[in-house]
């Protein structure tokens, strides 16, 4: 099913910035309260049953509804909804402020990187389990291994510019969409940078690393990720490509 937008977007954005949601009501207030001024929030509403959808928008930030749960699904409809150039991503969570994503999006508009990542930097015991950054460092070696990208980490803030995002054609829709835009940027040529972020203990539980079953489900569908073969591939083994 589309997503649907419940709240008209504002004249012509400087940078939208995609909050993929589920269940973030205690988050939001602290979260939007950070959204840059002439920036707009876009909050998807991925299936709450909290409020959410109604907290974000008396905050002032413009809803869209997906109803095809995943967290690959929101992010993506975020972008189909984004109107401005610059698009940013951010966790809903309250884990990571959005306001540091300002020189992310100057760096950009610049032209000096054409994806910007934040390597999270953990504030506090407790704040990134175990197991979730033994699951990021695993996929870290393997996306070296894949693309020869030197990142550290594969964190949910990030900017980019829209158009070059849609032209990637991102297809995962669950927990590997922040690693497949990773992997189709590089095949593309993309100039890729990585700046740390602090990274705060998240309102709520988890609803992707909070768990080694979590974790694993979401390291299994990044694994599926990394095994896609580069561009040029794809085009020559589709239907009437080269062979």
């Amino acid at each position: 099913m589309k997503a649907v937008t419940t709240s008209p977007p504002p004249t012509d954005p400087a940078v939208d910035v995609v909050l993929p949601c589920l269940d973030e009501a205690e988050a939001l207030p602290w979260v939007l309260a950070r959204i840059p001024a002439g920036w707009r929030a876009v909050v998807v509403d991925n299936g709450s049953t909290d409020g959410s959808a109604e907290v974000a928008r008396a905050l002032g930030a413009t809803v869209v509804r997906e109803e095809r749960r995943g967290f690959g699904a929101a992010c993506h409809a975020g972008l189909l909804a984004a109107t401005a150039d610059l698009v940013c991503f951010c966790d809903c969570d309250a884990s990571l402020d959005p306001g540091l994503l300002v020189p992310f999006a100057e760096e950009v508009r610049a032209g000096a990187a054409d994806l910007v990542l934040g390597r999270r930097r953990p504030q506090g015991r407790g704040t990134w389990p175990a197991h979730a950054r033994a699951g990021n460092l695993a996929l870290s070696l393997l996306l070296r291994r894949r693309t020869g990208l030197t990142l550290r980490d594969l964190g949910p803030l990030r900017a980019a510019r829209r158009a070059p995002l849609l032209a990637l054609g991102l297809t995962d829709r669950r927990s590997g969409y922040p690693l497949q835009m990773v992997v189709r940027a590089a095949d593309a040529g993309w100039r890729i940078t990585e700046h740390d972020v602090p990274y705060l203990p998240r309102s709520g539980a988890s609803k992707v690393t909070g768990t080694w079953r979590g974790t694993w489900q979401a390291v299994r569908d990044m694994s599926r990720v990394l095994k896609e073969a580069p561009a040029a591939e794809r085009e020559r083994t589709a239907p009437g490509g080269t062979r």
